[in-house]
């Protein structure tokens, strides 16, 4: 049972660092100023990280490249780090690291790379979700607030390709209802991704 709650505490922290590293990313591509509480949360978190990978990794065309490797290093710390907890098991120790797959079989430690890759994107998915869902709500709630223009900003690069083949219907935004279908579907195709790692 530790090891269950060791992976849910790597879990929750893990998400938080790397998804503020991602934030960051977006919002630094979407030209969002920092200068608010969200911008200062995102730098409070994120800055022992990103600032020494961008010496090295510049920013290309305005894409904040060391955002993303530093979302990445996170995940590969997570997994990493259930595999140094799980102690002398043997071969249980990679289901360990896997365990959120739902794995039956040990899994080589050099696909955690690639572990931590589908582990980030299924991080993307789920925070774009939400993020959807937030703007969706706060369109109807309370469409002249900050919180709802600021999501609008996060999301719109996502929205903007169905928003040109998906008419308002009555007023209606129908956009955010179809990205959370194709979110869904990638979501299950990651799953799917998963558990081909079971055999």
């Amino acid at each position: 049972m530790w090891m269950q709650m060791v992976n849910m505490v790597l879990e929750v922290a893990a998400g938080l660092v790397a998804g503020t590293c991602l934030l960051r990313f977006v919002m630094q591509w979407q030209r969002i100023s920092f200068q608010q509480p969200l911008g200062r949360f995102v730098f409070a978190v994120t800055d022992w990280l990103v600032l020494p990978l961008r010496k090295v990794i510049p920013a290309v065309s305005g894409w904040d490249l060391s955002s993303l490797l530093a979302a990445w290093l996170v995940k590969i710390f997570q997994y990493l780090l259930l595999w140094l907890f799980a102690g002398d098991r043997g071969q249980q120790l990679v289901q360990y690291l896997l365990q959120w797959l739902g794995a039956d079989r040990p899994v080589a430690l050099g696909l955690l790379p690639l572990v931590s890759l589908v582990g980030l994107a299924q991080l993307v998915v789920s925070a774009l979700g939400a993020l959807v869902l937030v703007l969706a709500l706060m369109s109807w709630v309370n469409p002249g607030s900050p919180m709802h223009a600021l999501s609008e900003r996060l999301c719109s690069p996502f929205l903007r390709p169905f928003r040109r083949w998906i008419p308002l219907i009555g007023g209606v935004d129908l956009s955010p209802i179809a990205l959370l279908l194709v979110l869904q579907m990638l979501g299950m195709v990651l799953a799917q991704l998963q558990m081909s790692w079971m055999y």
